[in-house]
């Protein structure tokens, strides 16, 4: 049984938060997925793959709804960092250009029918967490600075023959 069948015997209400869409809307795009992938093999492309379509869906959707890392993605269903990436594009093009999934663009937004209506969008802020520093991390971490010699400048400007040391060998003897 695949990742994703184990998930279908769940009530509508867990499935969808689960993956973010309703068991429809995956079939939807599972029958999509597949007809693509009957497509790429006509034309010759690869035959065997790791992924089912529907584990390919359900990484996909995992990475989208869970903002999971690929890394982790990879090692849950046991294949290369890389193959996540590329399943990921591969499901996203796939269902771009299908177009059932197509949010209406600004200019329906704007069209007379939607005159008077009211759109809430929740832009709250939040800060973002990140570690603070202790200050023994600052001190370990804290760079040297360069020091500068005051015969720097006279070594820079072509005098090095003629050291005021008298090494006669220049600034290199002295630094």
């Amino acid at each position: 049984m695949e990742r994703w069948q184990r998930a279908f015997a769940k009530n509508d209400a867990e499935f969808k938060e689960l993956f973010g869409v309703k068991k429809e809307i995956f079939l939807q795009m599972h029958t999509i997925l597949t007809a693509a992938r009957e497509k790429r093999r006509q034309k010759g492309g690869r035959k065997k793959t790791k992924l089912t379509v529907g584990d390919q869906l359900f990484l996909t959707l995992q990475y989208w709804r869970e903002y999971r890392s690929m890394t982790h993605l990879a090692f849950d269903f046991g294949i290369a960092k890389s193959t996540v990436s590329d399943t990921v594009t591969l499901v996203e093009n796939v269902l771009i250009q299908d177009g059932t999934f197509h949010l209406k663009g600004k200019k329906v937004l704007h069209s007379q029918e939607n005159t008077g209506r009211t759109f809430v969008v929740d832009v709250t802020e939040s800060p973002i967490e990140r570690p603070k520093k202790s200050r023994t991390e600052e001190i370990l971490f804290r760079q040297k600075k360069a020091t500068h010699h005051k015969d720097a400048d006279y070594c820079r400007r072509g005098n090095a023959r003629d050291s005021l040391y008298g090494t006669g060998e220049g600034c290199r003897s002295r630094f």
